[in-house]
């Protein structure tokens, strides 16, 4: 019969009772921060701005937690939930502040790595292809044509990258399909001009 060292066993058990509670957080913390980022989302497809900006602020907050969470279990950083969080994050903050601000935050301003950074754009430009609709029939054409150019740099920009098989590349390919309804949205607008 061997001899067990309960001690070490009794020092797993508590290791993983707290990834396990940790993680319970983090999925908690990731869900407030998806409800959170759709609700800035709609905010600034109905000009609400000050509104979406609470709804930022709200969710920077989140994610100083959720990040107080994965630096002690870096496992977690990777998890489904912490990514889906990160990604939501960056498609309402870069959504947010090209809409008020013209600008598209980097990377580094948001604090989030490449892939987090680069699925949260991607899915940013079918929330542009919205905007610009909306701003088509509010008569906003300019708006329209502007959200369209600057979906168009985004994609030149992520041309550069040579994305392989997988989610990114998936979310990547949407953009093209994006692109297309707001050449077809431009298309419009330039041919209504001329009536």
């Amino acid at each position: 019969m061997g001899n067990i060292d309960y001690q070490d066993f009794e020092k797993l058990r508590k290791e993983l009772e707290t990834y396990e509670s940790q993680r319970e957080l983090l999925v908690q913390k990731s869900r407030e921060i998806v409800i959170l980022s759709k609700q800035a989302i709609h905010a600034v497809q109905r000009d609400q701005l000050q509104e979406a900006e609470k709804f930022v602020k709200g969710m920077e907050g989140k994610i100083i937690e959720l990040r107080k969470i994965t630096q002690h279990h870096g496992a977690l950083d990777y998890s489904g939930s912490s990514k889906i969080a990160f990604q939501e994050y960056v498609e309402a903050v870069c959504f947010f502040q090209f809409v008020k601000h013209k600008k598209l935050p980097s990377a580094a301003e948001l604090k989030v790595n490449a892939d987090y950074y680069l699925l949260g754009l991607c899915d940013l430009t079918g929330e542009l292809v919205r905007k610009a609709i909306h701003e088509a029939i509010a008569g906003n054409f300019s708006k329209a044509l502007e959200i369209k150019e600057f979906v168009f740099d985004v994609y030149g920009e992520l041309l550069k990258f040579n994305f392989r098989n997988g989610e990114l590349r998936k979310k990547f390919d949407g953009i093209k399909y994006d692109l297309k309804r707001l050449e077809d949205l431009a298309l419009g607008i330039k041919m209504k001009e001329r009536l």
